[in-house]
């Protein structure tokens, strides 16, 4: 049996626990097909990149505080447990189309978690007197959900499928 494809792009992920329906908990079996609606991720990327800039304009660790506990709830529970996520499904979703489309949310959680290690980076430097350090760190997690957002682009995604090559090598030899 072969394994799934390990993509960000939308594709059929059988047997993955996601967020089901407007109502129930993140780790719920879907009712639908399972994985992430592909759409929602970018709107989350969108909210990100305005989340950072406003970090970068007001050098605020509170905001970029607010910012890591969001990734971390990506992270730690997934996707479909970030308010950003529920923003999407009670707001955005129902106003589009409906879609079968749908995206592995294992480079997801990956990427929440690349994106939580440079928010924490970002804090500790404006927290401990090192504002440059904070915003190194916030400008690169802002310019990775700003390609998310505008080119679909998941800087993070891409990491894990990397990782995943490499440490996953195929068992199929060439043909």
């Amino acid at each position: 049996m072969a394994a799934a494809p390990l993509s960000p792009r939308p594709v059929p992920a059988p047997g993955l626990a996601v967020a089901g329906p407007a109502g129930t908990s993140p780790g719920a079996p879907a009712t639908g097909p399972a994985g992430v609606d592909p759409r929602g991720p970018r709107v989350a990327a969108a909210l990100t990149t305005v989340v950072l800039a406003l970090v970068l304009l007001t050098g605020s660790a509170w905001l970029l505080a607010a910012q890591a506990a969001v990734f971390a709830l990506g992270a730690l529970v997934g996707v479909g447990a970030t308010p950003y996520a529920w923003g999407y499904r009670r707001l955005v979703r129902p106003r589009l189309g409906p879609t079968d489309a749908r995206e592995d949310p294992r480079p997801l959680r990956f990427a929440q978690g690349v994106g939580l290690g440079f928010a924490l980076v970002g804090l500790v430097g404006y927290l401990s007197g090192h504002p440059l350090v904070g915003d190194l760190a916030t400008a690169a997690a802002f310019v990775a959900a700003a390609l998310n957002a505008v080119l679909g682009l998941c800087l993070g995604c891409e990491m894990y499928l990397l990782i995943r090559r490499v440490t996953h090598p195929s068992k199929e030899t060439p043909a």
